[in-house]
């Protein structure tokens, strides 16, 4: 490699240019260093007086009303519950399992821990975000006493050159002492006192090993790990992380260890009663995660929900009194209900379990945004994908007994092929099949046979893209599902598939659900405002023809009974019940053009009711009850009719083929897959030898080895 200088060049920088770049560079130093002794000092010379760090101020709280901004539905930190306690008093399990969370190196350094500083600062720069604070337990004080919670350079210099001063002016066990009084632990529960009433009913010198790895874990995340929140799974996790620390720390023995990690806490049913508990709880989490605790806690936020306070006692008594009537009957341990506007999109009640106070049932764990299986309330889906491809409500399907597997026998009894794949042949809920029947009658009496045929002939990818433009959220890994789809082979939030119910109530414009109309400051100052943006995404007629069939009590009857919960005689209400394998959901979701409501019933563990629990009859009386209430403030609006599906030429969607011309040869009858080519379903076929473009692509249920062959 040939090296090369100005000097080979035949060029040379003049003696005056090198002295005068020298002494630019040297002024450029000095001006530097000058400028940062002089922001430092400016800093310095702002700096908080250390001795100030015993006290502490809060300012206006964030308070959280219903639609009209009248009624409060909770105050986030309304009041703030602290006592102080002296040192002696705080337990050493407590302190040493703050220790093992925040900072096991406190007793040995100066109030900075260089090399978390340097770790936090490596993120930073990787994530191109001021969020990792490497924080000691002085750093934390002082951020929360003295300084606050802004994300910036100069107030975590500050943070820093405070952290020492402090440690110059106070012992490490006042300072440990000071910290345990005021961080904040959640639920406006300050400093260690406040936190063991607030969590355990109880006083800090009677915590178990394992409660005070519980409060040790609060302060990191408050809101997040509160357990009176949705996250108590991860607040235990917390807490295992902690009890290992603190073993490998040497603060408590193997033996202990093994106890506490064993202990199943139970948490004081909180007296600080709330509105609306689950729904404000969301709310209270978007808030935090949007705009930060502290701000949060100190910036005086008025939040005005979607809340509708009379529908909101309704949706709590239906609950209560039912989740107690199913638990006895039913063997259920829970039950959860949302009513939405689907004409806004508005979430107007909403009840995450049967009584959030009862941490011990995990009262406090909110079904409504939970994972759960829909059971044949999944069938509207695939019923309108169809729609949408032609097929008409009174197409034939036959309710027959059907193998779906290729590889078994089509006289549907034999569990395995020879692959050891499992065989596929659903079975209606009542065990009865009932031959030729209608899609109409099919969705009506949610049939389970015709449906999986319904699924086939809409195809299952095209029915999963129309769910998710409908709001369904949770359908990602679509190679995991078959045709039993249909009967609720996937998860979704209850949330979602209500809000999605939605869209066929306001004739196929979607609104997706919220919780806020509005957030203002103290002075007035709108942050932010509901924006409502109706989207269509399911052509009307399709939205009204499925509402048509929901809410046609004859077409139900042979099932349901004339007289059902689903049925109205002075309103127009569409309904649809879901029933999971070996029933461990119970579903009614229905609705009018003003209102869509969804009840859910079953156990938090995934535990199975009795075989008497189905949908309608565990949730049904609920869904009722709460609909007869709601309705009353709703006018009796009836669905828009769909227009008349004109009789379609092709004779082979009625299931009907001819054979022959001749007038005297009878027509064979069909079930609709036997003209359809699974090898090449969009072509044609010996029954349809001009191919039809109306039918489905299967190609991805061939594939999954779940296509009927007919």
């Amino acid at each position: 490699m040939h090296s090369f200088s100005a000097h080979k060049l035949g060029l040379s920088l003049p003696r005056y240019v090198s002295k005068a770049l020298f002494t630019i560079f040297i002024w450029a130093f000095l001006s530097g260093f000058i400028a940062t002794a002089i922001f430092i000092i400016y800093l310095k010379n702002t700096l908080p007086d250390p001795e100030s760090i015993s006290t502490r101020k809060l300012s206006e709280s964030a308070k959280i009303y219903d639609r009209t901004g009248e009624v409060l539905l909770y105050d986030i930190y309304d009041e703030e519950k602290r006592t102080i306690i002296p040192w002696e008093k705080i337990p050493n399990n407590l302190k040493k399992a703050t220790l093992a969370a925040e900072d096991s190196d406190f007793y040995s350094h100066k109030g900075l821990e260089i090399k978390s500083i340097l770790r936090a600062i490596l993120k930073n720069l990787e994530s191109g975000q001021l969020s990792q604070g490497g924080s000691t337990i002085t750093q934390q004080l002082v951020k929360n006493s003295l300084l606050g919670q802004e994300k910036t350079f100069s107030r975590k210099l500050r943070e820093l050159m405070l952290s020492v001063e402090v440690e110059r002016k106070f012992s490490k066990d006042q300072i440990f002492w000071m910290y345990l009084n005021q961080i904040p632990y959640g639920s406006n529960a300050y400093g260690i006192y406040a936190a063991s009433r607030t969590f355990f009913g109880k006083d800090p010198d009677t915590l178990t090993i394992s409660e005070a790895a519980i409060l040790a874990a609060l302060p990191q995340a408050p809101s997040y790990y509160s357990p009176f929140g949705s996250h108590v799974g991860e607040t235990i996790e917390r807490r295992n992380w902690i009890l290992e620390k603190m073993r490998d720390l040497k603060f408590i023995s193997p033996e202990e260890y093994s106890a506490a990690i064993k202990d199943r806490p139970s948490f004081s049913a909180t007296k600080s009663v709330f509105s609306a508990p689950h729904f404000v709880v969301m709310i209270k989490e978007y808030l935090i995660k949007k705009y930060g605790e502290e701000r949060v806690a100190n910036s005086g936020f008025k939040i005005i929900s979607t809340l509708d306070a009379d529908l909101q006692e309704a949706a709590e008594g239906s609950v209560k009194k039912y989740a107690e009537i199913n638990k006895k009957k039913y063997k259920a341990g829970n039950a959860a209900l949302v009513a939405i506007d689907p004409k806004t999109g508005d979430v107007l009640s909403l009840v995450g379990s049967s009584d959030y106070f009862n941490t011990e049932n995990q009262g406090n764990f909110n079904v409504i945004t939970a994972k759960r299986q829909p059971g044949s309330a999944f069938k509207p889906f695939a019923y309108a994908e169809a729609f949408k491809k032609g097929y008409a409500d009174y197409s034939a399907l036959f309710d027959v007994p059907t193998e779906f597997n290729p590889n078994c026998p089509s006289s549907a009894t034999q569990q395995k092929d020879s692959l050891g794949v499992d065989c596929y042949h659903p079975q209606n809920y009542d065990g009865r099949f009932r031959g030729p029947v209608t899609f109409r009658q099919g969705l009506a009496q949610s049939l389970n046979v015709p449906s999986v045929k319904v699924l086939y002939l809409a195809g299952i990818s095209d029915t999963i893209n129309l769910a998710e433009k409908m709001g369904i959220t949770t359908l990602g890994e679509r190679d995991r599902f078959g045709l039993s789809l249909v009967l609720g082979g996937a998860e979704v939030r209850p949330i979602d598939i209500v809000s999605a119910y939605g869209i066929f109530a306001n004739d196929g414009i979607r609104n997706p659900w919220s919780l806020i109309k509005k957030i203002e400051l103290n002075d007035g100052t709108l942050l932010e405002e509901e924006n409502v943006s109706p989207t269509r995404v399911l052509d009307s007629q399709i939205a009204r023809l499925i509402s048509d069939i929901l809410s046609d009590n004859n077409a139900r009857t042979p099932v349901f009974g004339a007289i059902s919960s689903l049925y109205f005689p002075d309103y127009n209400v569409a309904a649809k019940t879901g029933t999971t394998q070996n029933n461990r959901d119970a579903w009614v979701i229905g609705y009018t053009p003003s209102l869509v409501a969804g009840v859910w019933t079953g156990n938090n563990d995934n535990a199975s009711l009795t075989k008497e629990g189905a949908g309608i009859s565990a949730s049904g009386p609920m869904w009722h009850e709460f609909m007869v209430n709601a309705l009353k403030n709703f006018p009796q609006a009836p669905f828009l009719s769909p227009d008349p599906v004109p009789s379609n030429e092709k004779p082979m969607l009625n299931g009907i083929y001819k054979i022959s011309d001749d007038p005297s040869v009878p027509a064979e009858i069909h079930s609709i897959l036997y003209f359809v080519d699974p090898k090449n379903p969009l072509g044609a076929s010996p029954q349809n030898p001009a191919g039809d473009s109306q039918f489905a692509n299967w190609e991805e249920a061939i594939q999954q080895n779940r296509q009927l062959v007919p």
